[in-house]
């Protein structure tokens, strides 16, 4: 399992895990259970995984879904 993204924007990482499952990329989400721990205030940011052979692509799709947000 390789890491794409870490961050504290669930926004951002339920987007981005959405685009992923579009197509056909089934993300993972960690450390979000830690924001019981830490009193759901959002300083520790969660990691956004695929399987190793998805990383390539996934990488792509994160890249290009981040571009598109920004011009926004």
């Amino acid at each position: 399992m390789k890491e794409l993204l870490r961050t504290n924007d669930v926004v951002l990482l339920s987007f981005l895990e959405a685009r992923l499952k579009g197509e056909g990329i089934e993300p993972f989400i960690l450390d979000m259970n830690a924001s019981i721990v830490e009193g759901s205030i959002g300083i520790l940011p969660r990691r956004l995984m695929v399987i190793d052979e998805d990383f390539e692509q996934a990488g792509s799709i994160v890249a290009a879904a981040q571009r598109e947000s920004e011009q926004q």
